[in-house]
């Protein structure tokens, strides 16, 4: 196998990982691959290729990157007590993360190394394109009562409440740590997950996980919002990567955010994650009239109520008061705005003949307090929407900033003495 694939490169190319000087992504490929700027939507050259998003970046790619097709999400708990155990494998994922996302394999590859030791990387990727593929890491509340971290936990870190209609399922539920793969091939995205976890075996263990499919937002508002499970669009006004603006003001953490122990989130954000189940057999057999009612969007264009086009700006008092666009627009929650990233999940049935199916919802935002948790509880307090689905699983996460170059690593300003 040849380091190069066409265009695209091999995940097989440079031997050796974690040291300086190796070489990534288009810069090292020659340009070959077509390369995203992290915190971005300039992706269409990426998006066609198959091509890398850039790993490196004031912020972790992932949150305002163009949204990918698929999703492999999961939370692990923390297995060790030693801090420097703790802080080699972070090193160790950073690694692992800026190779599987430049497109190429773990460490020595999946084949040709010793016959007597386990391959560096599992293979099922080998022949794969990049695929967009971004990996991002969070950590959950849970993870600061180790280390001596508790000075260090940001205030905004809170433990959410439960809401009405909250019915969570405790294996579905928090992580001492998450970490966000999408991608545009499946297979590239489950590959990114199981190696990480493979690398951390004894150190951590996947606590719950969670596949999705179906993008059901968008950060490229210019382009038609895909559908959920309902077969309704939502969050048709959400963030797009290019809005600096309102990147700044609701998703990055800035500097006048929090005291002096918050100081290593700047350049992060906090991540929400509900899994949220949909009665789809009875959402089946509401009539079409009432289906866009509880929306307050026509279904076919997706249109708010009395408007012709789906981005065309909602006249809320025109909508039922329990609408859901009506309930969850800005204007009706004092301007609260979050950036989703969602995605529908089947996981098979129930044992009662239903899918168990649904919205797989992730929320990024600069402050929990004052972005999903208030906006939760008047939804799920009023929504109408709420006959037709149950949050059932949940968990609330700190994003780190990014990784800055080759020397950086997952964690640095958390878990670095001096920074």
């Amino acid at each position: 196998m040849t380091d190069t694939q066409g265009s695209t490169p091999s995940r097989r190319a440079v031997i050796g990982w974690g040291g300086a000087g190796i070489a990534l992504g288009a810069v090292a490929a020659g340009g070959a691959v077509a390369m995203t700027k992290a915190g971005s939507d300039l992706d269409p050259v990426g998006a066609e290729a198959g091509g890398a998003v850039e790993f490196h970046g004031a912020h972790q790619a992932g949150i305002a990157t163009a949204v990918q097709d698929r999703l492999h999400f999961a939370a692990f708990d923390v297995k060790t007590d030693d801090r420097a155990e703790f802080v080699r494998l972070l090193k160790d994922w950073t690694a692992a993360a800026r190779r599987m996302t430049a497109g190429k394999e773990v460490g020595e590859g999946a084949y040709g190394g010793l016959p007597e030791a386990p391959p560096d990387d599992t293979g099922e990727a080998l022949g794969l394109n990049p695929s967009r593929l971004t990996l991002t890491i969070g950590f959950g509340p849970s993870l600061f009562d180790r280390f001596g971290l508790r000075d260090k936990r940001p205030a905004a870190l809170v433990d959410l409440p439960k809401f009405p209609g909250d019915n969570l399922d405790r294996s579905r539920t928090g992580g001492d740590l998450c970490v966000q793969a999408c991608a545009d091939d499946p297979q590239v995205a489950v590959h990114a997950i199981r190696n990480l976890a493979r690398i951390g075996f004894g150190k951590v263990a996947v606590r719950w996980s969670q596949l999705g499919f179906g993008k059901t937002s968008s950060t490229t508002p210019d382009a038609h919002t895909p559908r959920n499970l309902f077969g309704f669009k939502d969050g048709t006004r959400n963030i797009a990567g290019t809005e600096t603006g309102r990147l700044t003001e609701h998703v990055w953490v800035g500097d006048q955010d929090g005291g002096a122990n918050d100081a290593w989130m700047h350049g992060g954000s906090y991540l929400v994650a509900r899994r949220i189940r949909m009665n789809i057999e009875t959402w089946d057999r509401a009539p079409l009239q009432e289906q866009e009612d509880i929306f307050g969007r026509d279904k076919g264009e997706g249109a708010p109520v009395g408007k012709p086009k789906e981005h065309d700006e909602p006249f809320l008092k025109a909508m039922k008061p329990t609408a859901h666009v009506r309930l969850a627009h800005p204007d009706s929650n004092d301007g609260i705005t979050i950036l989703r990233r969602g995605y529908s999940f089947t996981d098979g049935t129930d044992g009662l003949g239903r899918l168990d199916a649904g919205l797989f919802f992730l929320a990024y935002q600069r402050d929990p307090r004052h972005g999903f948790i208030p906006l939760q509880r008047r939804l799920a307090t009023s929504d109408a929407l709420n006959e037709y689905i149950q949050h059932v699983g949940s968990a609330v996460f700190a994003i780190p900033p990014g990784v800055r170059d080759t020397h950086d690593w997952w964690g640095r300003t958390l878990l670095s003495e001096e920074a």
